[in-house]
C-alpha cells in the first residue's frame, strides 16, 4: 500500500514535471515520421496478467513485425527523433501513466513480452509476484544492452540464453530486497547512468 502511494505521488510529480518535455517529444515525433506520438506493446504484468505498456514511439510503424529486439543503435527501424529519445531513455518517460493506472511502479523488474516469458522457468516466473517497473537492477547493469546484442551474430539467441537469465536473476535480487529505501538507491543510480552515460 505504502508502494502504491508513492508510486501515485511520484508518478504525478513526474508527469507534471515533464509535461514540456511530453510536448515536444511529441511534436517532434509528429514533424519525424508517420504514425502516431505513442507505441504501446502488450507485456506480462504481475500474475501473468498482460497490459499495453507506453512509449513514445522511436521506431518506424510496423516496425515490431521484423522482430522484438532491437539490436544496435544503427537498427534501420529507429527514426531520427527515435535515436535522441532513445540515447536519454526519454521513450520511456511515457511509462509514468502505467505506473499512474496501476500497471506498473517506478521500481521493478521490466515487463517481458509473453514470447519470452513463456520461457521461463519456475524459479524465474517469480519474478511476476510483484508488479513491473520503470527501472530495476537489470535495467542499470543492461543499459547499453542493444550494444552488447548488436555484436552478436545470433542475437535473439544471446538474450535468451545470457542476458534473460542474468536479468532475472537481479529482478529476483530485487524482490528479496524490495523496499522504498532500495527503490530510491535504484532510481538515484538510474538517473546518474543516464547523465554518465551520456
Amino acid at each position: 500500500m505504502v508502494k502504491r502511494i508513492f508510486d501515485i505521488i511520484f508518478s504525478i510529480l513526474g508527469l507534471i514535471i515533464t509535461l514540456p518535455i511530453f510536448v515536444l517529444i511529441a511534436i517532434w515525433i509528429t514533424i519525424d515520421s508517420k504514425g502516431g506520438v505513442f507505441y504501446s506493446q502488450e507485456r506480462i504484468g504481475k500474475d501473468f496478467k498482460p497490459f499495453k505498456l507506453y512509449k513514445f514511439r522511436s521506431m518506424v510503424k510496423g516496425a515490431d513485425k521484423k522482430g522484438m529486439l532491437t539490436v544496435g543503435e544503427k537498427d534501420t527501424r529507429i527514426t531520427p527523433s527515435g535515436y535522441f529519445i532513445r540515447k536519454y531513455k526519454l521513450d520511456e518517460l511515457a511509462q509514468l501513466i502505467n505506473v499512474l493506472k496501476g500497471d506498473m511502479s517506478l521500481v521493478g523488474p521490466r515487463p517481458e513480452v509473453k514470447k519470452y516469458v513463456d520461457l521461463y522457468n519456475d524459479e524465474q516466473k517469480k519474478v511476476l509476484s510483484v508488479k513491473p517497473g520503470i527501472t530495476d537492477y537489470a535495467s542499470i547493469e543492461y543499459y547499453n544492452e542493444n550494444e552488447i546484442l548488436e555484436k552478436s551474430s545470433e542475437p535473439e539467441k544471446m538474450y535468451i540464453e545470457e542476458i534473460m537469465p542474468h536479468k532475472l536473476n537481479l529482478n529476483l535480487k530485487y524482490i528479496k530486497e524490495q523496499s522504498l529505501l532500495t527503490d530510491f538507491k535504484i532510481i538515484l543510480k538510474t538517473i546518474k547512468k543516464i547523465i554518465i552515460r551520456n
